[in-house]
């Protein structure tokens, strides 16, 4: 965004993609006694996803993001069949160390890593080169993509991304 300080703290959404479309990274599921099924005390028949193997590993890694950088949080997160929403959070004024490079370098620095990480583990390379980011300007906005990654598993076959 042309006149946006990217070295200041701030809170981005971040969508990338498994090359070509592949549900490679799980299904989306209805059940509570499909095996992985959540709680089911609140809501027994509501979808959710169920990770495949390669979808566990990258959620492992996204939970371990904030151990390489100490300024950075995920604040939310959905592993999809075919892509992963993220709600990154930068605090470089927190008292946190400042990252070793400015925000706009950060950003596809984390991408980057999560997508070589899980490519190496692999042992293919399933991910898109690109991916989307969006900086979420204020509390509003922050709280509708909180809902949208919150709800995406139930509303799969209206996503963007969902494939017959």
């Amino acid at each position: 965004m042309k006149g946006y300080n990217y070295s200041a703290d701030g809170a981005y959404f971040i969508t990338f993609c498994i090359k070509d479309g592949h549900d490679t990274l799980g299904k989306i599921v209805v059940g509570h006694d499909a095996p992985g099924a959540p709680s089911s005390r609140n809501a027994p028949d509501m979808p959710y996803m169920q990770l495949s193997e390669y979808g566990t590993i990258i959620h492992k890694e996204i939970m371990g993001t904030p151990s390489h950088y100490h300024n950075v949080t995920i604040d939310k997160f959905v592993v999809m069949p075919n892509h992963v929403h993220m709600i990154i959070v930068i605090r470089n004024g927190d008292g946190a160390p400042r990252a070793s490079r400015p925000t706009n370098a950060l950003i596809p620095s984390i991408v980057a890593m999560l997508k070589k990480k899980t490519n190496k583990m692999y042992e293919f390379t399933m991910w898109q080169d690109s991916y989307h980011d969006h900086i979420i300007r204020n509390e509003e906005e922050y709280r509708k993509i909180w809902k949208y990654i919150d709800e995406n598993p139930r509303k799969w076959k209206e996503d963007r991304y969902y494939n017959d």
